[in-house]
């Protein structure tokens, strides 16, 4: 049994509303041109009235942040009982928050830059006697929010206070991590398999909202196994772009399946991560809905792997219409 009519969610209610219809027409034409039957919302509230007026087989989330990676639109969705793509709302609602996420990958014994949370209620001066101790340079963070929107480098502790105020913009809590120099990796997972490596190689200091959506000069690289003495590359590793030797590539795979496991996620996800110059690997988050546009890395990934933009996006849909199938069936043997 296949699904036939599909709904695209797209727009939404949060900063990262632009990409979200960029990456809701990419998945509808995708869709459309896999046979599948699309109708798309423009999501502009958070009670889509919309849905009751449509016969669905499965709602394909391409909702971005607030409202679309943090449980809430799935929650609606179950109580309307539609299938959805991707995961459970624990799941999103756990990915989508920075610093419980870290504190999950650290129970389960898997590699996070070190950190500190902070509040918009807690004095600056405690704030910087805190950043001091975690050591500069430091990277602050919304603690819900994607598409490195609000992230700062922050290398002088004069510079604190701007940057904590940008973030604060966000919410009321930031995540502030020691800084990593290293290479930028991401592992996209679908269907409990890891895709191929990609690496990122901005222009600019860090993977920020411009480098990924401005700034054509960013590189993503289909990374590439290489032979190195004892499994390792050589210590000038920072500048071999897109290889890694054999073991570090397939530690990186099993750090990021590991990853989109212990936050419970379902059907894909992608998984950010740091190579620093002795070959450690850092990981640091995990997005349940990652980008579909153009620039977008998971079917990039899907794409080294033979799988076309639109088969992504069918096989995306089928398993989420399969899950619901057992649900049902296990329901009925119960």
């Amino acid at each position: 049994m296949k699904p036939k009519n599909v709904v695209v969610l797209m727009g939404g209610v949060s900063p990262e509303r632009e990409i979200s219809i960029r990456s809701g027409n990419a998945v509808a034409k995708a869709l459309g041109d896999a046979g599948l039957t699309v109708s798309c919302i423009d999501v502009k509230d958070e009670k889509i009235d919309e849905l009751d007026q449509r016969e669905i087989d499965v709602a394909f989330i391409a909702l971005h942040g607030y409202f679309g990676e943090d449980g809430g639109v799935q929650q609606l969705l179950e109580s309307k009982g539609i299938p959805y793509t991707g995961s459970s709302v624990s799941a999103s609602k756990l990915a989508m928050d920075k610093v419980a996420t870290k504190k999950r990958f650290i129970e389960a014994g898997l590699q996070v830059p070190d950190y500190i949370a902070v509040t918009e209620f807690q004095e600056l001066s405690e704030i910087q006697h805190d950043v001091m101790r975690l050591g500069l340079p430091v990277v602050l963070k919304p603690t819900r929010n994607g598409s490195s929107i609000g992230i700062s480098i922050v290398k002088d502790i004069t510079h604190l206070q701007m940057a904590l105020k940008k973030a604060f913009e966000f919410g009321y809590e930031v995540l502030i991590e020691k800084y990593i120099k290293g290479r930028e990796l991401t592992v996209g997972i679908l269907d409990d398999k890891a895709l191929p490596i990609i690496e990122i190689k901005p222009a600019m200091e860090f993977f920020s909202y411009d480098a990924k959506y401005t700034d054509n000069r960013t590189e993503y690289l289909i990374v590439e196994k290489t032979a190195g003495a004892n499994g390792k590359i050589s210590s000038n590793s920072l500048c071999e772009f897109g290889l890694l030797t054999s073991s570090l590539y397939d530690e990186a795979q099993e750090v990021a399946l590991h990853a989109h496991r212990v936050l419970g996620c379902k059907g894909f996800s992608r998984v950010d991560m740091l190579l620093d110059g002795k070959n450690k690997l850092y990981l640091l988050e995990v997005n349940t809905i990652p980008g579909f546009t153009e620039k977008s890395l998971l079917p990039k990934a899907a794409k080294a792997a033979g799988i076309s933009f639109s088969s992504l996006c069918e096989k995306i849909v089928d398993l989420a219409f399969q899950r619901t199938l057992v649900s049902v069936d296990e329901a009925i043997q119960n």
